[in-house]
């Protein structure tokens, strides 16, 4: 697989167009490269395009723009749990309340931001917007010092996630064949976890040097939010997914709300919807695994390195065996290294075998879901819609886990934590036969296979637009 940014420099200053007509040797196979494509000539004197496994120059820069901005909510993240409960003295409720904000607060504008990305057809700066918003309230988190400060916060900055994730997202999908789609979001979420390890790292360091150093955490944070907006600004070039779908000799084709009833995406939306209320914050997994393993608090934020690590070390593998067996299949298997995560967390016994088990299964567990949800949405949503498509499966998301983690919160205060744990595991795994059953069941397409609505038309229109420019053939 080719990683490269050899290509960057000439988009940004060349037209897509000119790039999309170019079938000049060498020149053409270059630029073509850089959308995971090679060309070829046919023996009647037509360019045939063939997909290669090279990444997108623009997945990649993405890539590193997500990973500074991993790198800052991330350190931020690994130890919210300890301030919020340990330095403020809040209770398990409050948490409970702060983190569902913290997880679903973005379902607010998900829909709107991707609305206004397919719109305007200009991804780029509606997710330049998002990551500005996130990177205005790391200086609030410098301020913040009680409930409703912190809930303040945490709203703004989330909303700031809301607004770029389905943008950045349909860059992705722009940037990419369908072929290589979950490589794609595989490689760019590889690059996200890079930044998501190196933050509570970060975290860890501080706290070990300074005790309370809560503060020079934050300060770090605010700077590579800062630094994932300076990047994104210079080095991520826009691209108009309507416009490019369309061809650059037919009308761009209007976004429709009616694409967002396409029954392959409903039952996305259902499936992510059902396993959302059931996904209950890292935060909790690992308040449960200190309970018992008693480590001190400058360790907590290891806790999500080591998850950070095993979705690194899994994100391409998994995105590649999407492409293979089907996004569906790899999406749903991976909750049952959720399912597993619960099932060791409530188990009465400790020491770091467990915990370490626990972390690799909640990496597998988002290397199986994050990017994968995303190419599952995005396949089933036409080019024109894809952002919105996407957007609304991260909504349902966003939303349910909202509920997820103000409930498991109130469980937990009401039953105790290994009751409540033990409940959410019962109920993940009666899930579980469901949403296989809405995916396979009767009357469902075969899942994760480029045959959604989306790559159906896009292939229908090539066959269209190759019979319009053959010559006529004599019967």
């Amino acid at each position: 697989m080719y990683l490269s940014f050899s290509d960057l420099r000439g988009k940004l200053k060349r037209p897509d167009a000119e790039i999309e007509g170019e079938v000049e040797g060498d020149a053409s196979a270059q630029a073509d490269g850089a959308l995971g494509e090679t060309t070829r000539s046919s023996p009647a004197g037509r360019t045939v395009r063939t997909a290669s496994a090279r990444v997108s120059s623009v997945v990649i820069a993405l890539g590193i723009v997500s990973m500074f901005t991993d790198i800052s909510s991330e350190a931020t993240s690994a130890i919210l749990p300890l301030y919020i409960t340990g330095v403020i003295g809040l209770s398990t409720v409050a948490y409970g309340f702060i983190d569902g904000l913290y997880q679903g607060v973005s379902a607010v504008v998900r829909i709107a931001a991707g609305y206004a990305a397919d719109r305007g057809d200009s991804p780029k700066w509606v997710a330049m917007f998002g990551y500005g918003i996130s990177a205005i309230a790391r200086v609030g988190l410098l301020f913040a010092s009680g409930f409703a400060a912190l809930t303040a916060v945490v709203v703004v900055d989330r909303l700031g996630k809301g607004a770029r994730t389905a943008p950045r997202d349909a860059l992705i999908s722009a940037s990419s064949e369908p072929e290589n789609l979950g490589r794609s979001f595989g490689v760019h979420r590889m690059l996200d976890t890079v930044g998501a390890a190196i933050g509570p790292l970060l975290a860890f360091i501080v706290l070990l040097l300074i005790p309370d150093g809560y503060t020079t955490v934050f300060v770090i944070s605010l700077a590579f939010a800062v630094l994932g907006v300076i990047v994104l600004g210079l080095f991520v070039p826009n691209r108009h997914p309507r416009a490019e779908g369309a061809g650059r000799d037919n009308a761009p084709a209007p976004f429709r709300w009616r694409h967002l009833a396409n029954p392959q995406l409903r039952r996305v939306l259902v499936v992510a919807g059902l396993f959302g209320l059931l996904t209950v914050g890292d935060g909790f997994i690992f308040l449960v695994l200190q309970s018992r393993s008693a480590f001190a608090a400058e360790w907590f934020p290891l806790l999500y390195v080591g998850t950070n690590v095993a979705f690194l070390a899994l994100a391409v593998p998994l995105g590649r065996l999407s492409d293979r067996v089907g996004t569906a299949r790899v999406f749903v298997i991976g909750h049952l290294a959720l399912l597993a995560t619960y099932i060791l967390a409530a188990i009465p016994v400790a020491g770091w075998g467990v915990t370490i088990a626990c972390l690799g299964l909640l990496g597998a567990f988002y290397a199986a879901t994050d990017g994968v949800l995303a190419a599952l949405a995005s396949r089933a949503t036409p080019a024109e819609s894809r952002a919105s498509g996407i957007a609304a499966a991260q909504t349902v998301v966003a939303l349910t886990r909202l509920i997820a983690s103000t409930g498991f919160g109130l469980l937990w205060f009401l039953v105790g934590r290994v009751e409540a744990v033990v409940l959410v595991a019962i109920l993940l795994a009666v899930a579980i036969p469901i949403a296989a059953w809405v995916l396979f069941g009767r009357g469902a397409a075969r899942p994760g296979e480029p045959t959604a609505h989306s790559d159906a038309q896009t292939r229908e229109q090539t066959r269209e637009q190759i019979d319009d420019e053959a010559p006529e053939r004599t019967l």
